[in-house]
């Protein structure tokens, strides 16, 4: 059976993750590889460095060395770093968020990205452009940091991660066709909200992983 890898930057991603790849790759076989310090040492830095890049390399590399036939990156800030290193592995391998970011464009024209780290939102919005401009719309992309939302899911306190989301989400809505939430770990904040969330909103775990297997069943 081939095998899917996947490197994470959130360990709760693990069990997000398993049922998603089973639904989608039903074929496949799967294993996970985690490092939080490659999130870490970027949120420190304000921004991806060569040396945290060159770190996520090494994982890719060995990922294929350990027998993955494609490799999925779930972490979207590392996303620049996943473009860079794509030329030099081995096997496919996938930034997590080009699904959403792919179905964001076709389906809106004003875009709103709500983060809640701050080294997220620059390459979440590059990616959307990008695929605003292969898909030839014309696309604008409005970011929105949900600050200290991030450090309280870290804290165990979901509730207050998912209100800080929540009005995130709503300031977006108030001029925003469309809200992508641009990180993995956010996409239960809005689950079941129903009235509350009148603007359809996108996350990246179940659109990133169709994506994945429609592209692995075209190679």
């Amino acid at each position: 059976m081939p095998s899917l890898a996947l490197i994470h930057t959130v360990p709760r991603l693990v069990a997000r993750f398993r049922p998603l790849v089973t639904r989608s790759l039903p074929a496949w076989t799967s294993f996970n590889i985690v490092d939080e310090s490659l999130l870490a040492n970027t949120v420190r830095d304000g921004a991806l460095s060569q040396k945290t890049t060159q770190r996520l390399a090494t994982y890719v590399f060995s990922a294929a060395e350990a027998g993955a036939d494609a490799i999925v990156v779930t972490c979207s800030t590392l996303g620049g770093a996943v473009d860079l290193i794509r030329p030099l592995s081995s096997v496919p391998l996938f930034r997590i968020d080009q699904g959403m970011a792919e179905a964001a464009v076709e389906r809106a024209r004003r875009v709103g990205v709500l983060a809640t780290l701050p080294t997220t939102p620059v390459p979440t919005s590059a990616l959307l452009q990008d695929c605003a401009n292969a898909a030839g719309k014309d696309c604008t992309i409005v970011p929105v940091l949900c600050e200290g939302a991030f450090e309280r899911l870290s804290a165990g306190d979901r509730e207050a991660h998912d209100a800080r989301v929540m009005e995130g989400y709503r300031s977006l809505a108030e001029t925003a066709d469309l809200v992508v939430l641009a990180q993995a770990s956010m996409a239960a904040a809005l689950a079941d909200r129903g009235d509350e969330t009148p603007v359809p909103f996108l996350t990246s775990p179940q659109l990133g992983m169709a994506h994945v297997a429609r592209q692995l069943v075209s190679i």
